[in-house]
């Protein structure tokens, strides 16, 4: 199913390449539709809605050791539908495994990927998305570290390959942020991130990260900075036929105290060329009192080799709450 190799090429960064219409020898355009039916029942509150969910446009380009991409996109960590740059950066190789990107993109690590067509089901493991930067109370969007709609920079990253091993590391901004304003009494350090991932047993994948998360605080006296995080986090993947096996965990220290975690475990069946079948478990801290679990089950069809389907039903349980909060949703994702 195209979808499914979407997923798989997107946790090596490859899903911009992974199919595209070829314009010349230097620009390829791809992108998808996404929509959906959701309908969400947690005993007080009963909604559905029918909505197009997110259109993406990607223009890739390459000119000798220099690649860039621009995404454009519909939506952004506030859930806005204006047609928006999602994601806008240039590499340059330098021919001996090392390269340097610059510009916006997303996180390198996360087993869940930025896009629809980079998940297995309609929903995401840890919650819904919000701005990683959030001074929110409650902290589930500060695991969904491959979503880049929730978790976008601004700055360089630095790579190298060699055999088995592709490590990077990055320097950012959340985009919209200042590193200093006086005129508004804030400050903001660089965040940061580390990702190494080894592929040298067949069929398998281990990620390893770091990132270093710093929001814009209130420097003004009596002004409560808000809270930064540290986070650490591993990943593996292994395929067996016609079985995927997945798996994640995440730790988030905060400087105010929180220590908070979050894994996951994904198992995804192929019946056929056609038809398959994923299951995932996720539990996640909220704060360090209080925890949520959720537990997904997601049938997919491949209906043409562009357009996939899913329909998932999940239940989340969060302590201190008597009544789980349960959904069913229908998707669709045309991907060209």
């Amino acid at each position: 199913m195209k979808n499914k190799l979407l997923a798989v090429l997107a946790t090596f960064g490859m899903v911009a390449s992974a199919s595209a219409v070829k314009i010349n020898n230097n620009l390829s355009i791809n992108g998808f539709v996404d929509g959906s039916y959701f309908s969400t029942d947690s005993g007080a509150d009963e909604t559905s809605t029918i909505a197009v969910d997110e259109v993406e446009l990607n223009f890739l380009v390459n000119a000798g050791n220099v690649s860039g991409e621009l995404h454009i996109d519909t939506e952004d960590g506030d859930n806005d539908t204006a047609l928006d740059i999602e994601q806008v950066h240039f590499t340059y190789a330098f021919g001996n495994g090392a390269s340097i990107q610059v510009g916006r993109f997303g996180s390198a690590l996360g087993l869940e990927r930025e896009d629809p067509a980079g998940l297995y089901t309609y929903s995401r493991a840890y919650g819904e998305p919000t701005d990683i930067n959030s001074s929110e109370t409650g902290y589930g969007s500060v695991y969904n570290i491959g979503n880049v709609d929730a978790n976008l920079g601004q700055g360089l990253r630095l790579a190298y390959a060699a055999g088995d091993f592709t490590a990077s590391v990055a320097l950012f901004n959340a985009v919209g942020s200042s590193l200093q304003d006086t005129s508004a009494n804030t400050e903001n350090d660089l965040d940061s991130e580390l990702a190494v991932t080894y592929t040298g047993i067949d069929n398998l994948t281990v990620q390893i990260g770091y990132i270093s998360i710093s929001t814009e605080d209130d420097t003004s006296a009596g002004a409560t900075p808000n809270e930064d995080f540290d986070l650490y986090t591993i990943n593996a993947s292994y395929t067996l036929n016609k079985l995927l096996l997945a798996g994640e965990y995440i730790s988030a220290e905060g400087d105010s105290g929180d220590d908070l975690s979050a894994y996951l475990l994904l198992a995804d069946y192929d019946v056929n060329e056609k038809l398959g079948f994923a299951i995932r478990y996720s539990e996640y801290d909220i704060t360090n009192t209080t925890s949520a679990d959720q537990i997904t089950f997601a049938p997919n069809y491949a209906i043409t080799d562009s357009l996939g389907a899913i329909i998932e039903f999940s239940t989340v349980e969060t302590d201190g709450v008597a009544q789980d909060t349960d959904s069913l949703a229908i998707e669709l994702t045309y991907t060209f």
